[in-house]
């Protein structure tokens, strides 16, 4: 066994015995999800043996993080400063559009792919919003094109403390209204140009 091969069979030792611990689970418990022994769950851990490579897949499954999680090193430091909504990050997937949202860091997969979050800019004059409040609402307007392959996706107001989200639709206009709480950042995203945002 080279150098690097054994490096990996340590990365991933640690990296099951510290999921394992971070699910609360025993090594016998892991075994027993995965129809093997303690004793292999107990040689993975000790960096004395690997799981078959057709087993990472479920091994990943049962220890709540994705395959690049399992073979990549530096696991994360607990972050007790994390989930602010100061610094949350918007992540679309670009295979079926779903969006997932983070407070922190996180590694974040869908469709078997890994998602990068969204760059934000500054919107011009085709991505600009009419915003005008109307009692205790955000009344929001736009003439952005809202045609299949190319609309506005989601609204999202973001305060201090919490984040309201608004689904669009392609093919309706624009009209939204979101609860005013106070100051926030108004994010918005087009399909075709990406992810803007304003003060409100």
């Amino acid at each position: 066994m080279n150098e690097s091969d054994e490096k990996l069979r340590q990365l991933i030792a640690e990296n099951i015995a510290y999921y394992r611990k971070l699910n609360g689970d025993t090594q016998a418990g892991l075994a027993e999800k995965l129809s093997y022994s303690d004793k292999s769950v107990s040689k993975w851990e000790r960096g004395l043996g690997s799981p078959d490579l057709s087993l990472l897949p479920a091994l990943s499954l049962q220890l709540g993080v994705d395959l690049a999680g399992l073979l990549s090193g530096g696991l994360p430091e607990p972050d007790n400063t994390g989930g602010s909504m100061k610094h949350i990050r918007f992540f679309v997937c670009p295979q079926c559009g779903d969006l997932i949202t983070a407070t922190g860091e996180a590694a974040v997969s869908c469709c078997g792919r890994r998602l990068e979050p969204l760059p934000v800019q500054k919107p011009d004059e085709a991505h600009s919003l009419q915003i005008h409040p109307v009692e205790d609402e955000w009344f929001i307007t736009s003439g952005h094109p809202m045609e299949k392959g190319h609309c506005l996706s989601f609204l999202a107001l973001v305060t201090g403390e919490r984040a309201t989200v608004m689904k669009c639709w392609p093919e309706w206009d624009l009209q939204q209204r979101i609860p005013r709480r106070g100051h926030g950042m108004l994010y918005w995203h087009c399909t075709q140009h990406g992810l803007f945002r304003q003060v409100l």
